[in-house]
Parts: structure tokens; C-alpha cells; sequence
């Protein structure tokens, strides 16, 4: 399936982090947004299933079915440009700087949150018929969500705290790996196998992705979820943003770049020394 090296791929990333940089506001916004709206769509499919059908499992292999959609459209998560956008500034692209950097960020959270709340209130409305019944089973699943992922936390102070930060890293650290597992091919089939593994680990592992929260805290608050808005920002989504960016670039952006890149093997050119002219024979 066209496999590159990751020579190769790694070169691509760096194009990748520095085209988002200078990406429109206008459009920046609406992949952000269509990433969120798709995301949250993958996610409340992967809950249903999972209630539906008592085997979690079920539901982490299915949930990657967005995540593919997503990236195939072109479209741009938080977590992505985490990992990509430092790397145009680390190779010295001409012109990057990190107010850009921070800008580009900043849209998407903006784009990834309008995405994913819009589809958290739809969700709502459609499992309670327009906010006339309790939402059944899945409701109730995403809500209990909610209230163990912000003040089951919280609960445990500022352990708690590090261990959403860690979760993040964890993550981000498999979400980024779907998006360089999408370079190394040049086939679609190439790239939908080496997205699904690493999203299918995270989505099972119960790890903590900013975006896919975007979606379950404010649906789960919609539902019932005893936690406020505080409690989500405090006790989830920040910390959950920041392990995202430290374990997206640490485990997956800067490894793979210094190692392919800054300080990758070069070969070796021998060249053997010039016989001397031996004289014609005329």
C-alpha cells in the first residue's frame, strides 16, 4: 500500500504544521468546526454501541470510523496541530513564529468546541424527543461520564489532576500517531488501517482527548450530569488540553523529527581515489 519512510512522512508533517499556520481564519474555522461536529458524531455512536450491546469493546473498534472521516476530509483537530505546528517553527520555516502558532491553536479549540457542542445539543434533542423524556440509557451512560471524569477527579485534589494530565498525554500520544499513520501511505485503505490501531487503544483505554470532551461534558450537563461548568473546564478540559499537547509533541512530533530529521543518520558518499593518467600510445 505505497508505504513511505519515515524520512519521507517526517517531511510531510512539517509541511502539514506549516500550511495550518497560514491557513485563513475563515477556513481554519470551519475545518475546526466540521473536525468537532464529526468527532462527537463518532463518539456518541461508539457510547450507543457500547450500552447497546454491554461490550465496550464493540464501541472502541468502532469509534475510529470518525476519526478517518475527519482526516480524509481535511479537516483539523486540537490535538493534530498540537503536534504538527511547532515542528514548521522548530525546522525554521521562514516567516513561522509562536504568535502564530498560538493563533492557529487557538481557532481550532474555538472551531473544535462549536463543532461538537452544536452536535451535543442536537444529540440531546433527539434522545429526549425535544427535552420530553429522561434520554434513556445512553443519556444516562454519557451523564455518569460526566460526573466521574470532573468531580471523581476533583476528588482526589491535585492527584487527580495529574492523573487527567497524564491520561492527556497518553491520548495524544496515540491520536497524533493516527495522524502520521495517515502520511505513511499513499492509499486510502493504507491510511484508514494505520489511523484505526492507535485511536481504536485510546478510545478503549478510557484516555482523555480535548475534543471528543467537548462533546460528552456538555451533552452529559444537557442529561442530568450533577457537575457544573467549572468542574469540566478546571477538572477535565484543561488539564486534558495540556497532557494532549505534551504527550503529542514530546511522544510523537519531536521524537520523530529529531531522530528522522535534525539528527538522523546521513550516508555516507566514499569516493576512491583518481588512478593517475596513464600516457597515450599514439
Amino acid at each position: 500500500m505505497a508505504y513511505l519512510v519515515p524520512s519521507e512522512f517526517v517531511t510531510k508533517m512539517v509541511d502539514a504544521g506549516e500550511s495550518k499556520i497560514y491557513m485563513s481564519t475563515r477556513d481554519t474555522l470551519i475545518r475546526g468546526y466540521m473536525a468537532g461536529a464529526i468527532l462527537a458524531l463518532a463518539a456518541v455512536f461508539a457510547v450507543t454501541v457500547a450500552v447497546q450491546t454491554g461490550v465496550p469493546l464493540i464501541g472502541a473498534i468502532l469509534f475510529p470510523v470518525g476519526f478517518c472521516m475527519l482526516y480524509l476530509m481535511g479537516f483539523d483537530l486540537l490535538t493534530g496541530v498540537f503536534m504538527l505546528t511547532p515542528l514548521a517553527w522548530l525546522d525554521k520555516r521562514p516567516g513561522v513564529t509562536a504568535a502564530q502558532i498560538l493563533r492557529n491553536w487557538g481557532l481550532v479549540f474555538v472551531g473544535n468546541f462549536a463543532g461538537a457542542f452544536t452536535v451535543a445539543v442536537m444529540m440531546s434533542f433527539i434522545f429526549t424527543y425535544g427535552y420530553n423524556t429522561d434520554g434513556g440509557a445512553v443519556a444516562e451512560k454519557v451523564a455518569k461520564i460526566g460526573e466521574a471524569r470532573t468531580i471523581g477527579y476533583a476528588a482526589y485534589g491535585m492527584d487527580g489532576w495529574l492523573t487527567i494530565f497524564i491520561r492527556g498525554m497518553l491520548c495524544n500520544w496515540m491520536v497524533s500517531m493516527g495522524v502520521v499513520g495517515a502520511m505513511i501511505s499513499t492509499h486510502v485503505s493504507g491510511k484508514v488501517l494505520a489511523m484505526w490501531m492507535p485511536i481504536m487503544l485510546f478510545f478503549f483505554m478510557g484516555f482523555e482527548h480535548s475534543v471528543v470532551n467537548m462533546f460528552l461534558f456538555p451533552f452529559a450537563m444537557i442529561m442530568g450530569g450533577n457537575f457544573s461548568i467549572a468542574d469540566y473546564f478546571i477538572w477535565n478540559e484543561i488539564p486534558t488540553a495540556l497532557g494532549n499537547l505534551v504527550g503529542g509533541l514530546a511522544f510523537t512530533g519531536l521524537t520523530l523529527y529529531t531522530t528522522h530529521v535534525r539528527t538522523g543518520a546521513k550516508r555516507k558518499v566514499v569516493t576512491e581515489p583518481l588512478s593517475p593518467a596513464k600516457p597515450l600510445n599514439i
